[in-house]
């Protein structure tokens, strides 16, 4: 995807000095696309619909502006109003049919009316900073204006829905582009840990359905998909699979998704994972964060007789658990021993992917995974749209176990396209204001030592955590009402109490200066205690 080579980038610099600056840029569809498949829709669609070719191509033409100046300005206006009523508060609003849990969890009153940028207006009517970017979903905040350009691919007539048998132009490209991705992010060479080559691409609607899709292959690699499978080369031993759990050695820390086995791996359905236990059909066995120690143990106990580790499953920032970080060494030498025991290294990035500047975290640690599951944050909250990338030699599903009707949607391979080609263009910016941002809040915890806050997570997906729940409660809610999203996993027992950001990635230095303002605020009222 050579749409540098199109792209307009303008010379003009912001307001704001030097490495700050988001560089604009701007692209036509065709740029994105190429000529010749253009030219191709646009013959396709002058058949079917009688139009004229002529305004089709001024269409593709279009130079988009992905982030204009004029939308920056705006946001910059709106900081001053976070937190205030900006628009009539809707007057009724349905109580729907969701499930308990779900209306339990339900905040009718900051659910969306409209979106522009880093901001939302609920149904308060008050004005609310996206500085969760919608739990993963939108990096670009709302309304991004370089999604235009998907716009104008449905106005030519370009299909979203298409099947396993009709993978359109857009996702094979998109299919090259991340392969491509990946392997720049292999920037460790020979040096880096692992044995893995992500040449493979299966596209999936969701991150779950991602993540389960590895683990299938894994256990391919014991039992045979259907009866006239190839015999795997690990049939009759026990397939043991490690995830890394919480502090105390539980089950519960990780999240790789919401099926049914992946769910056993954070501890759920004991009584389903201890009879599959019982009856010597799989094994998930935790290890602590960043304790080799544990998983040195497992592979002496494990990696031996009838039982054999099969995989490793890990997250590189766990979001479910407090923004905790692994170690680059832990996971380096963890991949060391997966590599000389033939065990497949499954890195989730469901949750982090788009937030780095090499669109993966992978490469910066150290380390090349067999599988990486990437989502939610590529195609920018348009689409629902997830993909595995994985090492071919793991490709042994027969059709119906590799083969799925739902992930080949051409228009949000599209958005994925559209979200890479911003972030690449600013890859320096972003990572200077991540670095920005984690250095403000480390400084905000410095200021406020009685608290004993300390900084999680790394860059745009960080976290501020206390020794207690309540302080981290109190610090949310007050942010909160003042128009920040930030929340608190204190429906976790065991989860460390962190509260948790993840600002999207157009999040520049005014927003970033305006959210650590209005924190140090909240900590100093919490760190003063109630008033009489």
């Amino acid at each position: 995807m050579n749409i540098a080579e199109h792209a307009v980038v303008f010379a003009g610099r912001r307001r704001m000095s030097g490495k700050f600056e988001f560089r604009r840029m701007a692209a036509s569809l065709e740029d994105v696309l190429g000529a010749g498949y253009i030219d191709a829709v646009v013959g396709a669609r002058t058949a079917l619909a009688g139009e004229q070719p002529e305004a089709l191509y001024r269409l593709v033409r279009e130079k988009v502006d992905f982030l204009p100046e004029s939308m920056l300005a705006r946001l910059h206006e709106l900081l001053s109003s976070a937190g205030g009523e900006v628009s009539p508060p809707l007057a009724r609003s349905p109580d729907g049919a969701g499930t308990r849990e779900f209306a339990r969890a339900t905040r009718t009153q900051l659910a969306p009316l409209s979106g522009y940028g880093y901001f939302r207006v609920g149904e308060d009517g008050r004005l609310y900073a996206v500085t969760k970017s919608e739990h993963y979903h939108a990096p670009m905040g709302h309304s991004f204006p370089g999604y235009r350009l998907v716009e104008h691919a449905r106005r030519l007539g370009i299909p979203n829905a298409t099947h396993n048998n009709t993978r359109g132009f857009i996702t094979r490209r998109l299919e090259d582009e991340l392969v491509s991705a990946a392997g720049r992010a292999c920037c460790g060479g020979a040096s880096a840990a692992g044995a893995g080559t992500l040449d493979t691409v299966m596209n999936l609607e969701t991150g779950s359905l991602a993540v389960e899709a590895s683990l299938k292959m894994i256990l391919a690699r014991f039992y045979k998909p259907q009866e006239d499978s190839p015999e795997p080369p690990y049939a009759g031993r026990i397939p043991v699979i490690l995830v890394v759990g919480a502090d105390d050695g539980g089950l519960q820390a990780n999240y790789h998704g919401t099926t049914l086995l992946t769910q056993t791996f954070r501890g759920m359905w004991g009584g389903i994972r201890g009879k599959i236990e019982d009856a010597e059909v799989c094994k998930v066995v935790p290890v602590r964060p960043n304790a080799i120690e544990d998983v040195r143990k497992a592979f002496e106990r494990y990696e031996c007789g009838k039982t054999k580790i099969a995989g490793f499953f890990h997250e590189i920032i766990m979001m479910n658990y407090g923004a905790r970080v692994l170690a680059k060494e832990f996971l380096q030498e963890t991949y060391r021993l997966c590599e000389r025991h033939d065990v497949a290294t499954v890195d989730d990035e469901i949750q982090s992917c788009m937030w780095h500047h090499d669109y993966f975290m992978f490469g910066e640690w150290g380390i090349k995974p067999a599988f990486l599951a990437v989502g939610k944050g590529f195609p920018g909250g348009e689409y629902a749209a997830s993909r595995l990338l994985f090492d071919g030699r793991y490709d042994v599903l027969p059709q119906f176990g590799a083969l799925v009707t739902n992930g080949q949607e051409e228009l949000a391979s599209l958005a994925y396209l559209v979200t890479m080609a911003w972030a690449k263009a600013n890859r320096d910016v972003t990572r200077a204001l991540g670095d920005y941002y984690e250095a403000s809040l480390m400084e905000l915890a410095e200021r406020h030592e009685s608290l004993g806050c300390e900084v999680r997570g790394m860059r745009h997906l960080c976290g501020m955590e206390f020794r207690e729940v309540e302080p981290a409660t109190e610090v949310a809610r007050t942010m909160t009402e003042a128009g920040f999203d930030i929340s608190v996993q204190s429906y976790k027992a065991a989860c460390p109490p962190v509260a948790l950001t993840k600002l999207p990635l157009i999040a520049d230095k005014p927003l970033i200066d305006a959210f650590v303002r209005k924190m140090d605020t909240a900590l100093a009222s919490v760190s003063r205690g109630p008033t009489a």
